[in-house]
């Protein structure tokens, strides 16, 4: 199975940049099914973490009120070159999903 999360990394002129797209459908609980009209479950990412090389250097607490597959940039000091980095979430659920890049 495909990851839900994609990451692309560029060099810049002295520092590191990621951005990363993560697939989810972020569902806040209070939004009817246009249809039915029936409120839609809460589902969300509600944890967010990155590292690098195995050290966490970025974990963040989300919420329902983010929109659908939320995109982040992050810009990191230095140049990053033949590093791992790690994303990894976990959602409202219990579902998680994580993934790996080396920057290049």
């Amino acid at each position: 199975m495909a990851s839900s999360i994609k990451i692309r990394s560029q060099q810049m002129d002295g520092y590191t940049e990621i951005k990363l797209l993560l697939s989810h459908p972020m569902e806040n609980g209070r939004n009817r099914d246009p249809v039915t009209g029936v409120l839609i479950p809460a589902h969300f990412i509600r944890e967010w973490v990155i590292e690098l090389n195995g050290k966490v250097i970025m974990a963040a607490e989300l919420g329902g009120s983010m929109s659908t597959n939320p995109f982040f940039t992050v810009r990191l000091k230095n140049s990053l070159t033949g590093n791992r980095l790690t994303v990894r979430w976990i959602d409202n659920l219990g579902f998680s999903d994580s993934a790996e890049h080396f920057i290049d």
